[in-house]
This record gives structure tokens, sequence and C-alpha cells, in this order.
């Protein structure tokens, strides 16, 4: 017998799923060009170095972020069938962008769930990384995609920051339309 009346056990539910949507640890988006054939492209390049700093000297300065991305994502592109150019002029140019910024979190979901009666603001470091693929013949922008969450704890990490990179790259680039 179960003693929660059927009310109950939904509301426990319902307290559960926003609680673990409020853990989801990052977001991830896609904008593809309207009209855009994105099967007609099959060879990339990356765009050159001096294109590719963030303006962050945490991440700037720190040689194997900028490493681990691109091997990231030349991995998961050569495992889609796309080919990296290291001559001539390819198909598509990747950029890339990625910011830490520090945000305030006000906790008033928490509050309003009744999780805490004196809940304080928090400060945490929320970042963002944007992948642009270009067409190299246009210069027009046909496909991007962006992962976002919480970085705390991870710029100060080498190990755990590899694994948000690996993560990050993995859920944007599941999002790149398919080639045939």
């Amino acid at each position: 017998m179960n003693p929660l009346s059927p009310l109950a056990r939904f509301a426990t539910l319902v307290t559960l799923s926003l609680g673990l949507a409020g853990c989801a640890p990052m977001r991830v988006h896609s904008f593809l060009e309207r009209g855009v054939d994105f099967t007609q492209y099959r060879t990339y390049g990356w765009a050159p170095d001096d294109q590719l700093v963030t303006g962050d000297p945490r991440l700037d300065n720190n040689p194997f972020f900028l490493d681990r991305l691109q091997a990231d994502v030349d991995q998961q592109l050569a495992d889609r069938g796309f080919e990296k150019t290291a001559t001539g002029t390819p198909q598509l140019v990747l950029h890339y962008h990625a910011r830490i910024d520090q945000r305030l979190d006000l906790n008033s979901v928490d509050q309003e769930l009744g999780y805490c009666d004196h809940c304080e603001p928090s400060v945490y470091d929320a970042g963002t990384i944007l992948l642009d693929f270009v067409d190299a013949r246009t210069s027009k922008l046909v496909w991007r995609g962006w992962a976002e969450g919480s970085m705390d704890g991870y710029i100060d990490n080498q190990s755990w920051m590899e694994l948000k990179i690996d993560d990050a790259v993995t859920r944007i680039l599941a999002r790149l339309p398919g080639r045939s």
C-alpha cells in the first residue's frame, strides 16, 4: 500500500523534475541559414590563428584549450565524413568563439519552490563555446552551433576543462546537419 496520495506523488514528481532541470549543466543551440544545402560541403579548414582568440586571457593563455577544442572538432567532423584540407581552399572555414563571464544566480526558483528559506545569491563562471561554419566562396555564415553553461571549477582544473570541452563539442556537432 502506497501512503502517498496521487496528488502528493504528482507534486513530488514535478518537484524532482524541476530540480533536475535546474541542474542541467549545458544548453545547446544551433542555426542553419535558410536555403542552405549543407550536404554540398565536404572540406573545411580553420580560420587563421590571429582570428582565433577569445578575449579571455584565461583561455587565450592556455595552449591546451585551443588544441583540445580543435582536436575534438576535427575528430567529430572526420567521423561525419568531412575532410580537413591542409592545402588549397576548403569549402568551409571554421571559426570559434569562447567566453567565460561571471554571472549572478539569485536562487529565486529555489526560494519559490521552498527549497530554502533564506537563499543567498551566488556568483558563478558561465561559459559559452560557439562554432561558426562559413562558406569560403561567399564568406557567409551557413551554420552556427553553441553551448552555454556553468564553468564553475572548470577554468582552474585542466582535466575538468577538457571533459567540458569534449562534452560541449560533441553536443554542438550532434546538431550539425547530416551529409549524404
